[in-house]
């Protein structure tokens, strides 16, 4: 059978943590009296944790010190950090275990392609870290998508051609960066935020086994 190279995100493709940082930046931002909700956080998906916290100092009209900003994003990391040790398999997202499942079957190199740096503490939290042949997570890239790097990397670590690949995203950067990379994307998400992905599915129970087959035979 031929060999497609499957990458998958990890926040809101595998786990949800996005609730976790979520928490912990509305910590960080109401700990300096700026007001933090739901949409702000929709736009930190995907971003540098450096960005990020620019954003919210934007956002509530904030100048801080080199020193302080260093300090404020290791405060936000070590809270995130203390939600996502109390993780278990609970957390994985509907049916991505069966996908990772056929996959493996049907042998097919799988790599992770995440901005997080707690990509691998949090797969083995989750107990997923044996499916994979490669992980690139954000202490391997230096350029944040929508910049491709992460999922070029992954390619090369499993030894497949870009345009053999396969990326699973749930943000627009990231379904930028595979499309850029030459890569079918499919997100996974709401359709009308997704639209530039090659396929979009609600989440992970909307995509069947023959789907899974008919992308490594194309």
């Amino acid at each position: 059978m031929t060999k497609k190279g499957f990458i998958f995100d990890l926040d809101g493709v595998i786990v949800d943590t996005a609730k976790y940082h979520f928490l912990a930046w509305k910590k960080l931002a109401n700990s300096l009296n700026i007001d933090f909700t739901e949409e702000e956080n929709e736009q930190l998906k995907g971003v540098s944790r450096v960005r990020s916290l620019e954003k919210i100092l934007s956002w509530g009209n904030k100048t801080i010190s080199e020193d302080k900003f260093t300090e404020l994003m290791a405060k936000k990391n070590d809270d995130y950090l203390s939600h996502i040790s109390k993780m278990d398999e609970n957390e994985i997202l509907p049916d991505v275990p069966r996908v990772l499942n056929r996959l493996r079957e049907k042998q097919q190199p799988i790599s992770l392609g995440s901005a997080s740096k707690n990509a691998r503490t949090i797969l083995e939290r989750v107990n997923l870290r044996e499916h994979f042949n490669a992980i690139v997570d954000g202490n391997d890239v230096s350029k944040a998508k929508p910049d491709p790097e992460v999922f070029l990397i992954a390619a090369e670590l499993l030894n497949i051609n870009p345009k053999d690949c396969i990326v699973f995203e749930d943000s627009v950067a990231g379904v930028e960066a595979a499309n850029v990379a030459d890569m079918v994307s499919i997100g996974i998400g709401d359709k009308k935020i997704l639209r530039d992905a090659d396929y979009v599915f609600k989440d992970f129970t909307e995509i069947s086994d023959e789907f899974i087959i008919a992308l490594i035979k194309n």
